[in-house]
């Protein structure tokens, strides 16, 4: 874990300023995945919405290896902090990724990659909340640790429902401390968040009408029913559907539907899963 910028645990005004200044753009992190131009910018958070399967953890090692692959190689070459929740986090599915895409296949040039991303596991909504905490000095410290992933944010959804009996306060109380604390990571360190969240609700009559416009409503429809907690839907700037393609025999075809929330775009897209990683 990364040492505090100063003794009292935080960044001065001085060293964070210079700090945010040094974050790298990631707006050409993957122009395929977003219905505008020149997306994600810092203090986006993009929602990866849909059931197992679809193609949600691909597309993250596809995001990881465009950042940490060298600048020489095609990449970023930025930091990435994942939270892996489900346990389901492959390294070796990353390095296969890395070693298609790389021209040097070295295992110093793999090590190199692997070196800026920082991996880190929960088992609990209490632990993510405590862990997230913690993280606030890597962020001061790391200046080119630009992108910040959750797999899963709905990972704790029926435990923390079960443990908070009849009131809703309760059942959801962990998470929106979580979705308060990942909005101020955000906004005052200037990252970029991805989270994933899977299908757990069926879309009901008018469900989804307070989170989505009737125009965005018409264009994706989707199979959506937003049940994580006010703080997480109102923070979200951009959420992506992830679906499989139905006349895919081999399982490997997918379709995002990417909607801009705040601007009201949408667009959609295929891509395939190949042992190189994602392809649009």
């Amino acid at each position: 874990m990364a040492l505090p910028c100063s003794a009292g645990g935080g960044c001065s005004g001085v060293s964070l300023l210079a700090r945010l200044e040094g974050r790298s753009s990631l707006k050409n992190l993957e122009p395929h995945l977003f219905a505008e131009e020149g997306s994600p910018v810092h203090g986006d958070v993009i929602e990866f919405h849909g059931p197992e399967g679809t193609g949600k953890t691909e597309m993250l090692y596809h995001l990881i290896a465009r950042c940490i692959i060298p600048k020489s190689g095609g990449g970023l070459e930025v930091e990435v902090m994942f939270i892996d929740t489900d346990y389901h986090f492959d390294m070796l599915r990353l390095v296969t990724v890395l070693e298609n895409r790389l021209a040097q296949k070295t295992e110093e040039m793999i090590k190199q990659c692997l070196g800026r991303l920082f991996l880190v596991s929960c088992n609990s909504s209490t632990q993510l909340l405590l862990t997230l905490y913690s993280l606030e000095n890597m962020f001061c410290t790391h200046p080119s640790l630009c992108l910040l992933i959750l797999d899963s944010l709905s990972a704790f959804y029926w435990i923390d429902r079960s443990n908070g009996g009849e009131s809703l306060n309760l059942q959801e109380m962990n998470l929106k401390k979580c979705a308060t604390f990942l909005e101020k990571l955000v906004r005052e360190h200037h990252l970029v968040l991805f989270a994933t969240t899977q299908t757990l609700m069926q879309k009901s009559t008018n469900s989804a009408e307070s989170f989505f416009p009737s125009k965005l409503q018409h264009e994706t429809d989707t199979d959506y029913r937003p049940y994580l907690c006010k703080s997480w839907q109102q923070m979200v700037t951009h959420r992506i559907f992830f679906s499989k393609q139905c006349n895919s025999g081999n399982g490997k075809s997918f379709t995002v539907v990417s909607c801009h929330l705040k601007r009201n775009h949408v667009a959609k897209r295929s891509f395939t899963v190949a042992e190189c990683g994602v392809q649009f």
